[in-house]
């Protein structure tokens, strides 16, 4: 009796395993099912890279849009902004170019490969003009862009300017001296270490730091006054000292600053501007598997950087 109950008890226990193993078979089939299906509809109705439209071969205006935080990685980067211009100046029907910006700014670096390669642009196709059109926001980095247009227009309510420099950072060195935690980093170089958060600041160096973003402030400036020239309105209540403080406007207070040219929308500039109300878009858009890479990246190297209190983005027009 007790030999048919052991073997009752072992035979419910392994068809319990076995039906434990057949429903974890099936889970992992319906994900992998699911992750395909999802992968091929994003695939076939995603917009590849440089999909403009059937109006392509029509005469149009070519828009170019740059969204968010300007930055190596970021969707708005200097390689992805560029190719999506040169589609725009190289289409055979498009009649002008449009750049909408809504951006809080970002990389100098970035910025600057974007704003020379619009003069470039500028210089090769002559009988294009290049207009910048702010939405929500033009400011710091995005108006350095915008600087290299012909003519930059906004709405009434954009935010518009913030041409200054910023690097930040947290300081932890008071709080490790409290939970009694050594640093123990070595260097070599006096100031290899200078912007670590766990070491203090030696005499200088913030002095130093200073200089080199008055440095690239000063480089802002300069491409601001090279793209705007006159059209910029210093007053005695409105010296360059304030202008280029790093204070922002509404696009109503830049058009009588002379920052901006006028008033409207893409769509305004495309239609009463230029006179070509049709537009084809040329923004370059990263591929499924790239933009799904670029922001699991992003997230991981945000949130390490973050743990630590440490800054990955270095000098910020912001």
């Amino acid at each position: 009796m007790e030999q048919n109950r052991d073997r009752w008890v072992e035979k419910f226990i392994g068809d319990s395993f076995a039906e434990q193993k057949r429903a974890r078979r099936w889970g992992i089939f319906f994900k992998l099912l699911t992750f395909v299906y999802l992968f091929v509809a994003i695939t076939l109705f995603m917009p590849s890279n440089f999909k403009t439209g059937p109006d392509e071969q029509a005469p149009h205006t070519a828009l170019v849009v740059v969204k968010g935080v300007i930055a190596d990685g970021e969707a708005a980067n200097a390689n992805t902004i560029v190719a999506g211009l040169r589609k725009a100046f190289e289409a055979e029907h498009s009649k002008a170019v449009v750049m909408v910006i809504n951006s809080p700014g970002g990389s100098p670096v970035q910025s600057g490969f974007v704003y020379d390669e619009m003069w470039r642009l500028r210089e090769k196709y002559p009988e294009k003009k290049l207009y910048a059109v702010i939405t929500d926001l033009g400011a710091s980095g995005g108006y350095y862009m915008a600087a290299a247009a012909n003519d930059i227009y906004a709405d009434k309510a954009s935010l518009v300017g913030s041409i200054g420099v910023t690097a930040s950072g947290f300081g932890f060195v008071g709080v490790m001296d409290k939970l009694g935690v050594e640093r123990r980093h070595f260097t070599s170089g006096e100031h290899k270490a200078f912007l670590d958060p766990f070491s203090p600041i030696k005499d200088g160096e913030s002095f130093f730091w200073q200089q080199v973003l008055g440095s690239v402030h000063k480089q802002f400036i300069e491409v601001v006054l090279r793209g705007r020239g006159d059209r910029l309105k210093f007053t005695g209540e409105m010296d360059e000292k304030k202008m280029f403080s790093g204070l922002v406007w509404s696009g109503e207070q830049a058009l009588e600053l002379g920052l901006i040219d006028g008033l409207g929308s893409p769509g305004y500039v495309a239609r009463e501007v230029i006179g070509m109300e049709e537009m084809v878009n040329y923004t370059v858009k990263p591929s499924p598997i790239e933009a799904i890479v670029r922001h699991l990246g992003v997230s991981i190297g945000r949130g390490a950087a973050s743990s630590l209190g440490v800054s990955s983005d270095g000098l910020l027009l912001r």
